[in-house]
């Protein structure tokens, strides 16, 4: 999500400046922008703190799929927690505004559908999803301590599960897994039986709510993100295989601890707050993201 933050904030005409150590990114999602002298790539770990004059933060900062944050627990959670601190000491050196790009992950495996932002959230606190879960969540607190302690011009944003081009090929997602298998004709691999659900919500949607969110005054509550139209992981499954005319069957694997049952997200505030629902289909998002793993695929 990064690499597509940055393009749309050089067409809005703002001077960018990436920092990145590239734990999970690629610096190839940022090659297009090596001659853009709006542009500037900072190789530092957040973890550690940095000082620059900026007039505005956005932390992606951390890595999102479960077997990266998974490899590094500790790390993960001094990203969430250093990071989170460095970049709120950052902006309030600065006296900027700064948006917190959270998760769905706060609301844990939940009892209630949707989950809206009221909903306090059901994490296990010491299980193997727990350095992200937990770190989120207290990166959320540190936010909102900020600004009430300092008064800090804060945006947290929840975000729900999205994909689209840049992608890579070992993220553990399901989306770019169920893609590469089919391509490939591998099995199809579903963990459980399938019938859990998620929410998916095509990139350029995503990152046109984030800057609504983020340009838009006197937010200071999260908003959740993401398409409210949940898809079963077996019936996704079978969408990938009929797109790409593969012959790979399913096999279904044991569900990782703590994967929650169901994800969907209610949008009602980001509808009425920014006036911003996704409009990109699921079947036209997953033909871009099937061309763009197709070519990375046959470029490696």
């Amino acid at each position: 999500m990064g690499s597509h933050l940055c393009d749309r904030l050089l067409d809005l005409g703002h001077h960018v400046i990436s920092v990145d150590n590239f734990y999970t990114g690629t610096p190839r999602n940022l090659s297009h922008l090596r001659h853009n002298l709006n542009f500037e790539s900072i190789n530092h770990d957040v973890a550690t703190p940095l000082d620059l004059e900026v007039d505005g933060i956005f932390n992606f900062a951390c890595p999102a799929s479960p077997i990266h944050y998974q490899n590094d627990p500790v790390q993960t959670v001094k990203t969430n927690v250093l990071g989170s601190i460095n970049l709120l000491d950052l902006a309030k050196r600065n006296g900027v505004r700064i948006l917190q790009a959270s998760t769905s992950e706060v609301y844990g495996d939940p009892e209630v559908q949707p989950q809206s932002e009221e909903y306090w959230g059901r994490v296990n606190p010491i299980g193997v999803r727990a350095c992200y879960d937990e770190g989120k969540r207290v990166s959320e607190t540190l936010f909102f301590d900020y600004h009430r302690q300092f008064n800090i011009d804060i945006r947290v944003a929840r975000i729900f599960n999205t994909y689209g081009p840049r992608m890579t090929l070992n993220d553990g997602r399901v989306i770019s897994n169920f893609i590469q298998q089919a391509l490939k004709g591998e099995p199809i691999t579903i963990y459980g039986d399938g019938t859990q659900t998620r929410s998916f919500c095509y990139v350029d949607d995503l990152i046109s709510g984030v800057l609504k969110l983020f340009f838009t005054e006197e937010i200071f509550e999260p908003i959740n993100l993401g398409n409210s139209t949940p898809i079963s992981i077996l019936e996704l499954a079978r969408e990938i295989i009929d797109m790409t005319n593969s012959q790979s069957k399913i096999i279904f694997s044991e569900l990782p601890s703590d994967d929650p049952k169901d994800r969907e997200p209610d949008i009602s505030k980001a509808i009425s707050k920014l006036n911003w629902v996704p409009s990109i289909s699921r079947d036209v998002g997953l033909r871009r993201t099937l061309d763009d793993l197709k070519e990375q695929i046959e470029s490696d």
